[in-house]
């Protein structure tokens, strides 16, 4: 699906309140309420929309430590990879799993009750040998900035 400007505009309202009213998401695209009720049903369906979700305030319901960790795998057979990401998948602490190029080959952030709890669920991953060799630990001290919003006027929409 090729997007225009209008769909960028109404993306990024919806990204931004998704609760806001049809009526002012119209007035946001620039468009009136009908075509833009359209479009957006169109972005929905074509997966670009992929929920509509509410933004927590976690610290108000409870004290949690964030932890980033860099992971390098012991072998790098795909069958490895998929070991890794399989296990990963359906460890709820971990709220975030990327792979990525460098030095390391995944980065994860882990959301857990406090320090403790991290090292249990590090104990757990080495016990189950999902083939880790090596990790880092970086204890988040200070969120600086957290966007979930997508900058999507860098791409167009204005």
């Amino acid at each position: 699906m090729k997007l225009d400007a209008i769909d960028l505009r109404i993306l990024d309202a919806v990204q931004r309140d998704g609760r806001i009213t049809k009526l002012r998401l119209a007035e946001v695209a620039g468009i009136s309420p009908t075509p833009c009720w359209i479009r957006l049903r169109k972005l929905e369906q074509a997966g670009i929309i992929a929920g509509y979700h509410a933004r927590l305030a976690p610290r108000r319901i409870a004290p949690f430590a964030t932890v980033l960790v860099e992971v390098a795998l012991a072998n790098h057979r795909q069958s490895d990879f998929d070991r890794f990401e399989r296990a990963v998948a359906g460890m709820e602490e971990i709220v975030s799993c990327w792979s990525v190029g460098g030095g390391v080959d995944y980065m994860l952030k882990v959301v857990a009750r406090d320090i403790d709890a991290y090292q249990r669920l590090i104990d757990r991953m080495l016990a189950t040998e999902i083939g880790i060799d090596r990790y880092v630990t970086y204890i988040v001290t200070k969120t600086v900035k957290e966007e979930d919003a997508l900058p999507l006027a860098l791409f167009g929409a204005g």
